[in-house]
């Protein structure tokens, strides 16, 4: 008897791209390999319904499983850290590239405020979208969006503002 092999919903670039989408949104090492896994068994359990947009749909899934790793977390665990990635990007003495200003900044944000804003800058997700994902009215999504970009652009040092 001949067992057919399943082939992994993301591979290659997809499965790239929600890896980041899982690390933008605070994710580190094997909390990204468990969430990759999580919505392996998802799409197994309830496939997208069509293969075309299954990164976007585990893209939503992925949003969603960090907020949930940062629920269940110490909310103020998350708030030194972020806070100590802050301080360290804004340390004058020490250059710091755009990237790295803007990974501390967004580890500063709240969990919903960086899920919003790596939807719609990273994934590319529409406000529409953000609002069906996030299952909040699209004033909410415009109201967060507007709140983080006000953050980071405070929260950047102004060389990194203007590169």
């Amino acid at each position: 008897m001949h067992v057919r092999r399943r082939q992994p919903l993301l591979d290659g670039a997809a499965a790239l791209r929600v890896r980041r989408v899982l690390y933008l949104n605070g994710l580190r090492g094997g909390q990204v390999d468990d969430a990759m896994q999580e919505i392996e068994l998802r799409a197994l359990e309830r496939p997208p319904r069509d293969r075309a947009s299954s990164t976007a749909w585990a893209c939503v899934v992925a949003t969603n499983l960090a907020a949930d790793v940062h629920r269940r977390t110490n909310r103020q665990q998350t708030a030194d850290l972020g806070a100590e990635m802050q301080t360290m990007a804004m340390d004058v003495a020490e250059p710091v590239g755009l990237r790295d200003a803007v990974r501390a900044s967004l580890a500063a944000l709240p969990p919903e405020l960086r899920a919003t804003v790596v939807l719609r800058f990273y994934a590319d997700f529409t406000v529409p979208e953000i609002a069906a994902a996030m299952a909040v009215p699209e004033g909410t999504v415009k109201s967060r969006l507007h709140r983080a970009v006000s953050h980071l652009r405070q929260s950047l040092p102004m060389e990194a503002r203007t590169t």
